[in-house]
């Protein structure tokens, strides 16, 4: 079958496309009717090629984030990050109540028998009790479980207040302290902070999402609960890591950070979002806020270099009752050279002849 050859020109590139001036002519051959390949009109070529200056084809920009985005992934290492101390809305804590968190057995029980101080009915411990009996339920939610700083923190706690003299208050009260790993590094936690009260963890995070708190690596000032250096704290949360052996990737996101929220018959009445990674509320503060008065006790730090001495003074008060004729028999004859050794041997004997006059 015949074919028919038509030639045609291209539209003319705008200038800034254009070689030295010269226009190139294009021959276009027009298929038959029957022929199968597409067809290509020359009037529906663009007339202006794409990403030239004045084409009008949209660009996306690249590894440009959304300026709009709200998401905590935002809030990555941004430093001491912005955060509200509003109280939860009445949806948030709705969501909050279903949420679950586990204990040290890895038994679960929704987050809103905690703060209404409801007993579980599997839970028939002294803790499940004392949460029963008191209205007033201090939340504090802490960071991953080898964080040294809220370690610190704990101990502080621990060795300030007790349960007892939180329920003998006139608004009896409880605390319960939550983290972010998983369970199976409660049993170490509490040991390595002297915790007596319940601890439990919210391992998927949610539960610190729907109340607000957010995520940040900044350390910011450092506060009066911590006594120990930075590098210290450091390098005993990476041994600590390390002695846990399996458990070492447990322990949660080192980005999350928590805060204090109290409770008052289900209410939530009071809220400290941290800002940075070492923002819990000072043990002044907190006393004051609880009800507590006065002075705290004095928490007790380096309890190694303690027992250290402890030891070193038993070992002195062994060698004064040792006689003194056992420790001149204890010296070293090579230190007391000749002479030393000749003044021994006749106090041994004038000490010989004597007893056996008096026998």
């Amino acid at each position: 079958m015949a074919t028919i050859e038509s030639q045609s020109k291209l539209p003319t590139p705008p200038p800034s496309q254009a070689g030295s001036g010269a226009h190139a002519n294009l021959n276009i051959v027009a298929p038959s009717a029957n022929d199968p390949r597409p067809s290509f009109s020359p009037s529906a070529a663009p007339s202006t090629p794409p990403f030239s200056p004045s084409s009008t084809t949209p660009v996306l920009s690249k590894d440009r984030p959304s300026q709009d985005s709200s998401t905590p992934t935002d809030l990555d290492f941004v430093g001491n990050v912005s955060v509200t101390n509003d109280v939860p809305t009445t949806a948030d804590l709705t969501a909050a109540d279903k949420l679950l968190v586990l204990d040290a057995k890895g038994q679960s029980r929704p987050f809103g028998e905690i703060y209404r101080g409801t007993n579980h009915a599997d839970d028939h411990s002294q803790h499940g009790s004392q949460m029963t009996i008191a209205p007033r339920q201090l939340v504090i939610f802490i960071r991953h479980f080898f964080c040294g700083n809220c370690q610190e923190y704990l101990r502080e706690i621990s060795s300030s207040v007790t349960p007892e003299e939180l329920l003998a208050l006139e608004t009896p009260t409880f605390i319960t302290v939550i983290g972010c790993g998983r369970p199976d590094l409660i049993e170490m936690y509490a040991e390595t902070t002297n915790c007596p009260f319940p601890i439990y963890a919210d391992p998927t995070g949610k539960l610190y999402d729907v109340l607000g708190m957010t995520r940040t690596l900044d350390l910011g000032k450092k506060p009066k609960y911590i006594q120990s250096n930075i590098l210290v704290t450091s390098m005993q949360s990476v041994v600590q890591a390390l002695k846990t052996g399996s458990n070492a990737l447990k322990g949660g996101s080192f980005k999350q950070v928590g805060g204090e929220f109290l409770f008052e018959d289900g209410e939530c009445v009071w809220v400290h979002r941290m800002r940075n990674t070492r923002d819990h509320t000072e043990m002044e503060q907190l006393r004051i806020k609880l009800g507590l008065v006065g002075e705290k006790k004095q928490v007790m730090r380096n309890k190694w270099s303690h027992g250290v001495k402890k030891v070193a003074s038993e070992e002195d008060k062994e060698k004064e009752k040792k006689p003194a004729s056992t420790r001149r028999r204890s010296m070293s004859w090579k230190s007391l050279g000749k002479g030393g050794r000749d003044k021994e041997k006749e106090k041994e004997g004038l000490m010989g002849e004597v007893v056996k006059e008096e026998a």
